[in-house]
């Protein structure tokens, strides 16, 4: 009896979260498909949002430059952040100790802090605008990356690259086929989290974008006080989509080949 009672509430745990997480996403993929402006009132089933969507400059600029600013940033701070970990790896156990911590201090450390930081170090030394977005979302994402990356390299059989390196192949050559398809699971994993993070990112875009350049997130937050457009929730439904669909892929795909190849 005692059994089943925990059994029913760890199911009702389970269900109530899932509904307090995607009770919200539900609720504005409703109102991409309402004809009313009003977030209350129904008015019948409607895809004008997502025609005035794709019809808006404004909105498709901003994600274009989201976008743009996203994979820049991911792919820079991926490259950086597994060179990074590399290094860090191959250090002493104090200096590991040491350089680890200081890694950890951007996620820890509150958005504004620092992006008024860097705000105040593109002011000094180079126009705010797009290059100082990018710089900005780059450092903020290499600790993501070499987090990601770290316990890949932990679990890595080293003795592998130093056969292959005792077989006569050199260190380049070592690297791509031994240690990079190891990492590999590590390295995009950093990748998506820095792209995530970085389509995600207000506080930071917002000191150190300057005039002129305007993401998904600082688009949005200067329509709060107007009022924001049902455009958005168009928007927002299809980014949510795409990302679902994605993860169906990345899912069962390899499922479905595995017992193809059976």
């Amino acid at each position: 009896m005692v059994d089943r009672i925990k059994d029913y509430l760890s199911r009702f745990y389970i269900v109530f979260i899932f509904i307090f997480l995607y009770a919200p996403i539900l609720v504005m993929i409703v109102l991409s498909f309402n004809a009313s402006r009003s977030r209350v009132i129904w008015g019948g089933f409607t895809l004008d949002w997502y025609t005035q969507l794709f019809a808006s400059n404004e909105v498709m600029e901003a994600l274009t430059t989201t976008i743009i600013l996203a994979v820049a940033s991911a792919t820079i701070a991926t490259l950086i952040g597994t060179i990074g970990a590399i290094g860090i790896n191959a250090m002493r156990e104090k200096n590991y100790k040491l350089v680890l911590a200081f890694t950890n201090i951007p996620m820890l450390n509150a958005d504004i802090v620092t992006g008024i930081a860097l705000m105040l170090w593109f002011v000094r030394f180079m126009p705010l605008g797009f290059g100082s977005v990018l710089i900005a979302h780059i450092t903020f994402n290499i600790p993501y990356v070499i987090l990601s990356v770290m316990p890949k390299i932990r679990q890595m059989n080293l003795s592998v690259y130093e056969a292959a390196r005792d077989l006569g192949a050199n260190a380049l050559y070592a690297f791509m086929k031994i240690t990079l398809p190891q990492l590999m699971g590590g390295i995009m994993s950093g990748f998506f989290m820095a792209f995530t993070m970085s389509m995600d990112d207000f506080a930071i875009t917002y000191f150190t974008k300057g005039a002129g350049v305007n993401t998904l997130s600082t688009m949005i937050y200067s329509q709060i006080r107007k009022g924001i457009k049902p455009e958005m929730y168009a928007l927002s439904t299809l980014i949510f989509a795409f990302v679902f669909v994605i993860l169906l892929l990345v899912n069962y795909v390899p499922k479905m080949k595995k017992r193809g190849g059976r």
